[in-house]
């Protein structure tokens, strides 16, 4: 099954939402608010995608936090990705061991159809 991994009142994720529905996708949507990714979860994501794919460098939780300005190592990064799950980069999709990260209709279109075939 694919699974939406993002924040329930983001713009991205409800639009990401209204494509799959109306696409005939069935997902399950996962809410970094209510239910965080465990440590396992977000290093598996990080590992496929990597941290600057993974990180919302124009969010507003990047700028509340200060951390433009700050020379942080991937740890460093990891850590504050962990503990603030809202600067992840939405939406993220996740089918078996694919990830795409970022809204794309285009991208969408190949997700799914190359997780059809499986």
């Amino acid at each position: 099954m694919l699974h939406i991994v993002g924040i329930n009142n983001c713009n991205k994720i409800r639009d990401t939402k209204k494509w799959m529905e109306e696409h005939d996708v069935e997902f399950e949507f996962v809410d970094v608010k209510k239910a965080p990714l465990n440590r396992e979860e977000l290093k598996e994501l990080e590992f496929k995608v990597g941290l600057d794919v993974l990180v919302n460098k124009r969010g507003r939780k990047w700028r509340d936090l200060g951390l433009a300005d700050k020379d942080l190592s991937d740890e460093e990064l990891f850590e504050h990705l962990l503990e603030h799950q809202t600067m992840i980069k939405r939406p993220v999709l996740i089918k078996d061991e694919s990830v795409l990260v970022g809204y794309d209709e285009e991208s969408f279109e190949a997700f799914v159809s190359e997780e059809e075939a499986d």
